[in-house]
């Protein structure tokens, strides 16, 4: 006896049914657990003492009065640490773009300057890159103010390190489209910029996207210049003042914990758009 299709049908929307329970479920599951170490957090943080096994332990006290009073003060640096990491994205993301097709050049001048570049850039570390960008350009007549002295060297950086990424994306697009292009007569710069690079972009957004996840949480390092008002150099300043260093950080580190959590949904999205372009293609 043979299944109807009718009874196919059935089978398959019991099936969409079963695997919807099962990520109700699971979403459930997590939202739960994300819940009870939110809470176990706030606890940490709440300053109770208690016994446990004749042993005295202790979470850690804040001072609640300063933080309501002084949270905007540090809240106020949110703006420019964006500004310094969309600044220092775009100059990376150019960089890292013709770091990689240097790479990837035939002309051996492009190749040794792409692989220099890279070389000193990743062989030094960052800190010691914003210090000589705001202390050394002004003996050759280039004088930075701390944000773009910390622009340039973020960028710089990370573009480096995104050269190779974005390197093995443009390599892992199929060479055969490039040998069809040419056979319809399109030329390299055609061929790079309508068939190789969109592809690349889909694969290289989410590691590149970490990356840029990181470059934000750097840009406290661009506080050393002391000319940067962002959220460190606010919380120190301000914990120094006060003698409340740890509460004025703890503010300032829920401030990067909440701009990380937005440009991880933004990358979330621009990679579930990406993939539905695929999907649709």
């Amino acid at each position: 006896m043979t299944t109807t299709t009718p009874e196919l049908q059935s089978q398959a929307d019991q099936i969409r049914a079963l695997k919807r329970r099962r990520e109700q479920r699971f979403s459930l599951g997590v939202n739960l657990s994300y819940a009870v170490l939110f809470l176990l957090l706030i606890y940490a943080f709440s300053g109770i003492k208690f016994n446990l096994f004749g042993l005295q332990f202790s979470t850690i006290q804040l001072d609640t009065a300063f933080i309501a009073e002084n949270w905007y003060f540090i809240f106020n640096g949110v703006w420019l640490t964006i500004l310094l990491s969309v600044l220092s994205i775009a100059l990376a993301t150019v960089l890292s773009l013709l770091g990689a097709l240097g790479r990837l050049s035939k002309y051996p001048p492009a190749y040794a300057l792409a692989t220099f570049y890279i070389s000193l850039i990743r062989g030094t570390p960052l800190l010691l890159q914003i210090i000589f960008f705001f202390l050394a350009l002004p003996q050759l007549g280039i004088r930075l103010t701390g944000l773009w002295a910390g622009v340039l060297a973020l960028g710089l950086n990370y573009g480096a390190y995104n050269t190779e990424i974005m390197r093995a994306g443009i390599q892992a697009v199929d060479i055969g489209q490039r040998e069809a292009a040419l056979a319809i007569g399109m030329t390299q710069s055609q061929i790079m910029l309508r068939i190789v690079l969109p592809q690349a972009l889909r694969l290289v957004i989410p590691p590149i996207g970490n990356q840029f996840i990181a470059m934000l949480k750097d840009t406290s390092l661009i506080s050393v210049t002391g000319f940067v008002w962002e959220l460190l150099w606010r919380a120190q300043k301000l914990g120094r003042a006060s003698f409340r260093s740890l509460e004025a950080l703890l503010i300032a580190a829920v401030f990067y914990w909440i701009i990380t959590i937005i440009f991880s949904i933004v990358q979330a999205n621009i990679e579930e758009r990406l993939a539905r372009g695929v999907r649709s293609a």
